[in-house]
């Protein structure tokens, strides 16, 4: 066999793992396309506590808004300069904006929502009502 054959066959196969190894699949292609923030949102007698978790964001970069019972959140991930100038082979980190919306109950009292962005987790704090806190009352059974 001839060694240029060999060795374009190598090169071949070379370049066929390599892809192999670092082209994302349909799948993680798709998952990767947009940022959007993962949200965990918990409910307790008193009150809605919402975590965002926004890795890689400034404070400054996120806006939190409500109006008619929507609570919004929104900002943006930028891609530092420097890493533009990096030849990789394959990243995975999302840059752009985003927003995430969600319908609150009514009950919910909209003026003293507080919210709090440290290590990259906002947190925020949505209280209800207190009408519709509800009370425990023992009834005595006769």
């Amino acid at each position: 066999m001839d060694s240029k054959k060999l060795l374009a066959g190598y090169h071949d196969e070379h370049d066929r793992l390599f892809n192999l190894f670092f082209s994302p699949t349909y799948e993680e292609e798709s998952s990767l396309s947009t940022f959007k923030p993962v949200v965990d949102i918990e409910e307790n007698d008193k009150e809605f506590n919402v975590g965002v978790e926004l890795p890689g964001i400034k404070k400054e970069d996120v806006k939190v808004n409500i109006k008619d019972n929507l609570l919004s959140i929104s900002g943006e991930k930028k891609q530092d300069t420097k890493v533009k100038e990096k030849n990789y082979n394959r990243t995975e980190r999302i840059f752009g904006s985003f927003q995430r919306c969600f319908r609150l109950p009514e009950m919910v009292n909209q003026d003293s929502v507080s919210a709090e962005f440290k290590d990259g987790m906002l947190n925020i704090v949505i209280p209800k009502l207190k009408e519709a806190v509800s009370k425990q009352i023992e009834i005595k059974v006769k």
